[in-house]
């Protein structure tokens, strides 16, 4: 673990010039399905903060709809004006202004947003990289590669087998009933050796164990979320069923989720979604949980624009973040991006941090133009 301690809680954050809320819609180079829903593009919110020259820039994760988590971008955009903004005092610190978004149940999203658009902001004001304010150093970052949900077993080998080829250090396929246990048999018959894993998004139940228990014969590195979305007990259950380590995403929202799964067995692995979770530092702090544990964390993705992929860039700089996350190269999901640089793979399947200070990715004014829904001036 560093010996560096965080201090961007710390910095005192001064009069913001500039407040602007941006909702953008790229549209994805194929449909990404899982088993809840399918998407054609990406809408997101995206929050801007000035001061003096310095942009800071947060993306939410969360979608327009509530079929992967009940905030939206309309429900995140009202919590963000009515109620973190308010709360930012030129004369607080950071750390101050976070603890008085507490008074706001739940939105975790929302509370990412403006938290990683402060961070970024600090961190470009003082001219050092993202992962320098949280206290880690730089290092090159593996990659995944995450699959939704294909129309045959084919379309999936081939998906498979391009990724396989560019040099992905592991491979998740999302799975559905019905599209699951012989379709991951036949990803693992024609690449043995391959880092595989699995997400159902919450589309089994314990009544589905011997089904379950067929894919712990596959070697998967892990099951990601085979059970409810809000469930952590009955992960329990089901973990000290199977050989295979589970691991738990849309369950984990906070610190104490983390805990209570740790002290409950329902998993030996957990995927930290920064914007699922509040933010960049409630990120930091579980992860240093789960190592003082010896459970393993991972960077998970919502299929964020460059300005979200580069802050989950970031996070994985932090110790314990030991498994490749869904970091995978920009062109997969866009034509066109809206922040460069975009990300890339290099030798060895390896991806090296954007350069720069703060997330080190900048904002394409003339792209940011043309797939802008709307924009609003809150300051």
């Amino acid at each position: 673990m560093s010996s560096a301690s965080p201090n961007a809680g710390e910095e005192i954050l001064g009069p913001i010039d500039r407040v602007d809320l941006v909702v953008v819609r790229l549209p994805f180079v194929e449909p990404f399905g899982t088993s809840v829903a399918a998407w054609a593009v990406k809408e997101a919110l995206l929050l801007r903060v000035e001061q003096e020259g310095f942009q800071g820039w947060g993306e939410c994760v969360a979608d327009p709809d509530p079929y992967y988590d009940g905030e939206t971008t309309v429900s995140a955009r009202y919590i963000i004006t009515g109620f973190l903004l308010p709360e930012l005092d030129p004369a607080s610190t950071l750390q101050e202004a976070l603890a008085r978004f507490r008074k706001v149940r739940g939105n975790p999203m929302a509370k990412a947003t403006v938290e990683n658009a402060l961070l970024d902001l600090i961190a470009r004001r003082r001219g050092i990289p993202l992962h320098e304010l949280l206290g880690y150093p730089s290092r090159r970052i593996p990659s995944g590669l995450s699959i939704g949900i294909q129309e045959s077993v084919e379309a999936l080998l081939a998906k498979v087998e391009e990724g396989v080829a560019l040099g992905y250090h592991r491979v998740k396929i999302k799975i559905m009933r019905g599209r699951d246990v012989e379709w991951v048999q036949a990803v693992r018959k024609h690449f043995p050796g391959l880092s595989l894993m699995v997400d159902a998004n919450g589309d089994y139940t314990l009544d589905d164990l011997p089904l379950l228990s067929r894919l712990d014969s596959l070697g998967l590195t892990m099951i990601e979320q085979p059970l409810g979305y809000h469930d952590i007990y009955q992960h329990s259950i089901l973990q000290a069923r199977l050989s295979t380590s589970l691991c738990l995403d849309e369950s984990i929202h906070s610190l104490e989720d983390a805990a209570t799964a740790l002290a409950l067995g329902a998993c030996r692995v957990i995927n930290i979604k920064q914007g699922r979770v509040g933010g960049l530092l409630e990120s930091v702090r579980i992860a240093r949980l789960c190592e003082a544990q010896k459970v393993p964390v991972w960077s998970g993705g919502m299929d964020e624009t460059g300005i979200g992929r580069a802050v989950n860039l970031q996070l994985q700089t932090v110790d314990n973040f030991r498994i490749p996350g869904d970091t995978s190269e920009t062109r997969r999901y866009f034509r066109e991006d809206i922040a460069d640089p975009p990300v890339v793979l290099g030798e060895g399947g390896w991806i090296a941090l954007p350069p720069g200070p703060g997330t080190g990715v900048t904002v394409d004014p003339v792209r940011l133009d043309r797939y802008t829904l709307h924009r609003e001036r809150l300051r």
